[in-house]
């Protein structure tokens, strides 16, 4: 059988970091090595920023709008996060046989519980000086946003048992080849 036949294992992988941990990077690299996985864009009510386009990298709706989809049970997952409504639709997980989600922690909590066999993968900054630079350095917060977004870091970064891997971002192309080696392994489980 060759590797076009062979037909592809269920998959549903999900990735967490905290906020400047390089999540986004990581997972449009993984989309050029893994074409064939529905990446699920999220939906929310934060506002656009100025380098985000509108149903590619975020559905941007209002918040009226993302209650009725909770209330229509068409969500995944949802949460506030950072005062901003998150959350995942449901149909693409259903409808597409590999499936790769960028979520935040609460996120993936509620995944995996109503999904025990997602693959959960918590991308973890070197460190936390490391994580305050990269978010200075992005231009998108403004310094008390960053000290928040720092320290839900820190209580992100205790989730990280819940996790089935981590991966430390120190060194972009080396957690490349880490989740790369993740999802191989997890496609050839019996």
């Amino acid at each position: 059988m060759n590797k076009k036949n062979r037909k592809r294992k269920k998959l549903l992988i999900v990735i967490s970091s905290p906020s400047g941990g390089g999540k986004t990077t990581l997972v449009c690299r993984l989309l050029k090595i893994f074409p064939h996985f529905f990446y699920s864009i999220s939906i929310t009510t934060r506002p656009r920023r100025s380098n985000e386009k509108n149903n590619v990298d975020y559905h941007f709706i209002t918040e009226d709008r993302f209650k009725k989809l909770i209330s229509e049970k068409r969500l995944a997952e949802w949460a506030v996060v950072h005062g901003h409504y998150y959350g995942t639709p449901k149909a693409p997980i259903l409808n597409h046989q590999q499936v790769l989600l960028d979520i935040d922690v609460q996120g993936a909590r509620q995944i995996k519980k109503a999904i025990p066999q997602a693959i959960l993968i918590f991308i973890v900054p070197p460190s936390l000086k490391e994580l305050e630079r990269r978010l200075i350095k992005r231009h998108t917060d403004n310094p008390d946003e960053i000290k928040k977004r720092l320290n839900i870091a820190k209580k992100e970064l205790r989730s990280l048992k819940e996790y089935d891997y981590a991966v430390v971002n120190n060194d972009l192309n080396q957690a490349i080849k880490e989740i790369h080696a993740i999802i191989l392994a997890e496609s050839l489980r019996k």
